[in-house]
């Protein structure tokens, strides 16, 4: 079970998730201290160096993983077509995590239909058909998406489908499509800046628990960072499902 944030670089959590005084450059530390992993959402607007990552993996402890999202020009810009020259650079970069490297998050905007070609050839273009140890999770916001052919080409892949929980973006079945499930949490109500009540909580960690029973590994990232409520949303969820 790995659980934690989508990123750590946020000023307004001064006080209210780092201490008084802690400067910026030490926060991805003190984040390691509190939680087993977190989304780098830097990638997405830049193309980090290799020696970027090498830096944040020095920063955080051994068994600690970063899930990384892709570049924008990936799944924004081109939408998985034509990116072998871009996709080669990234991961080349990401690489730089070594062990701590884990899955690689491509989200899409919601204007982006299903195009079953697009991905089958993503998938058996620039990965060349084998994923090797990366592991993939897809977070498709629209609808269309969410058919059974789109689920069987991920499982042959060994890729996830996110299953993302927002107020605004429909959400994925609950299924796994892969060894592992990956989960995103964007706020039940305001986007990005409300947070989960208790009941909502538990249901969740109880559907959590079912899927460790089926020997899968489960990401949850919480991705509502105004006012904290990632941070608090994040731990209780954790606390949750080991009870």
């Amino acid at each position: 079970m790995w659980t934690g944030t989508s990123g750590w670089a946020y000023p307004h959590w001064r006080e209210v998730f780092y201490p008084k005084g802690l400067a910026s450059k030490d926060y991805l530390r003190f984040y390691a201290s509190q939680f087993r992993t977190t989304e780098i959402n830097y990638t997405f607007y830049h193309l980090a160096r290799r020696e970027t990552f090498r830096k944040w993996s020095a920063q955080v402890p051994e068994g600690f993983q970063f899930a990384v999202k892709a570049h924008r020009s990936i799944t924004h810009v081109k939408r998985l077509l034509d990116v072998q020259e871009v996709w080669s650079e990234f991961v080349g970069s990401a690489e730089g995590l070594g062990g701590k490297l884990g899955p690689v998050l491509l989200q899409f905007p919601p204007s982006f239909r299903c195009d079953f070609g697009a991905i089958r050839d993503f998938l058996a273009g620039p990965l060349g058909g084998d994923l090797g140890s990366l592991r993939l999770a897809f977070e498709f916001r629209h609808a269309s998406w969410f058919q059974e052919r789109v689920a069987e080409l991920l499982k042959d892949h060994g890729a996830a489908m996110v299953i993302a929980d927002s107020s605004r973006y429909p959400q994925a079945p609950l299924q796994a499509t892969a060894s592992f499930v990956y989960l995103r949490f964007h706020g039940p109500g305001a986007l990005f800046s409300s947070s989960y009540g208790e009941p909502e909580l538990r249901l969740w960690a109880g559907r959590i628990r079912g899927w460790l029973g089926e020997g899968l590994d489960v990401y949850a990232y919480f991705n509502n960072d105004a006012h904290g409520c990632a941070v608090q949303n994040a731990r209780r969820l954790h606390e949750l499902v080991g009870e």
